[in-house]
């Protein structure tokens, strides 16, 4: 089993990037698929969540109203479209799969990604 991410990169405040994490090994209709972050210094935190089975969403306080997360099945692909980016946004994100009872802890995700950099310029 593989998740890869990539998407990444230096953006300006105020821009756009859209992160892409491709699943492979399985199948992973019944599992939730997330991205987490992880700035310099700083814990890894949950970004946004989606059921692969149904499309439905969850956010973290920091993605409501600018980053949105969408799964394309017959890519088996899980997409970030973060909008607005602000230089806090700055981190790794990694994006992982998993059953798991609470999306937003690490506990419970049993593949991740690489993680892939993304840099916001003020």
């Amino acid at each position: 089993v593989q998740l890869q991410a990539f998407g990444g990169g230096l953006v300006q405040a105020g821009g756009s990037l859209r992160l892409s994490c491709a699943a492979s090994g399985r199948t992973f209709s019944s599992y939730t698929m997330s991205w987490f972050r992880q700035a310099p210094g700083k814990e890894r935190e949950f970004v946004a969540a989606v059921a692969w089975s149904d499309g439905s969403a969850y956010y973290g306080d920091s993605a409501k109203g600018r980053f949105t997360i969408s799964r394309d099945n017959a890519k088996n692909t899980v997409y970030l479209q973060m909008n607005s980016l602000r230089p806090e946004d700055t981190a790794v994100y990694y994006c992982a799969g998993g059953i798991v009872d609470m999306v937003t802890t690490m506990n419970g995700y049993h593949y991740w990604g690489q993680g892939t950099l993304v840099t916001v310029s003020s």
